[in-house]
């Protein structure tokens, strides 16, 4: 399994790093994690073609994660006038917040009807499901964003990918993570602990043996995080960047 760090900024594209995306491929098909509004920018950039993503898992409602799918839903139908079904997968009210993000920035796509079967799925925390050969268990976090914010966890041919999504600490990234081959933790801020509903380096160094994955990557970081990304010194920890390629 390969994965493509599409994005790896905050919301505001500190370090000139774009928004939240990972691109997931093995021999039996593509997916993407997170679709924040740069992913296509990101996959131009990479070589990475749309029409070949059966699968967008998007863990909570905040435009850095999932606004891309405006632009997606646009250019699959008028530019590359995609035929193949997509999914996309999300928390509860993601259909109709999609509806809403397209309406206020492309009015009238909101209603287009794609020449592409679209299909959308909502899944609830701790309720495994199977989506297009891809167990998904989603765990609840604490990041306020109008529904579930959830941590993922993505089990297909034997490998195991966990991502932490947007929360502040919960236990149930423990959960998550356990295991895993590669988890995706965002880790928002070296040292500023004051920073609600995020997690921080000295907050997630105290927790990583408790973890249980064999490799963890570190994203979603602000410009504190990024003048201090030298500093991490695991051998089992990485520091994402746009682009960056990690097999598993």
């Amino acid at each position: 399994m390969q994965l493509t760090v599409v994005g790896s900024g905050d919301a505001f594209g500190s370090g000139g790093r774009l928004q939240t995306s990972f691109h997931v491929c093995d021999d039996e098909g593509t997916f993407l994690v997170d679709c924040g509004a740069s992913t296509l920018i990101g996959m131009h950039r990479d070589g990475l073609d749309p029409c070949e993503v059966d699968t967008i898992f998007i863990s909570h409602l905040h435009g850095d994660h999932f606004a891309g799918l405006v632009w997606w839903k646009i250019h699959a139908h008028h530019t590359v006038r995609r035929s193949r079904k997509l999914t996309i997968a999300g928390p509860a009210g993601l259909e109709q917040r999609l509806y809403d993000a397209c309406e206020v920035l492309f009015p009238g796509s909101g209603k287009l009807a794609p020449r592409f079967e679209m299909e959308f799925f909502e899944f609830e925390a701790e309720v495994p499901v199977m989506i297009n050969g891809t167990k998904l268990t989603a765990y609840a976090g604490e990041h306020p964003s109008g529904s579930l914010s959830a941590s993922l966890r993505l089990e297909r041919n034997g490998k195991v990918l966990s991502y932490s999504g947007d929360t502040q600490w919960v236990d149930e990234l423990v959960k998550c993570a356990d295991g895993a081959d590669l988890f995706i933790t965002e880790c928002y801020s070296y040292d500023e602990t004051r920073i609600p509903y995020h997690i921080n380096w000295q907050i997630l160094y105290e927790k990583l043996d408790q973890l249980g994955a064999k490799r963890i990557l570190l994203t979603h970081m602000n410009l504190n995080m990024l003048a201090n990304r030298d500093k991490i010194r695991r051998a089992d920890v990485l520091v994402a960047r746009d682009g960056m390629v990690v097999s598993f």
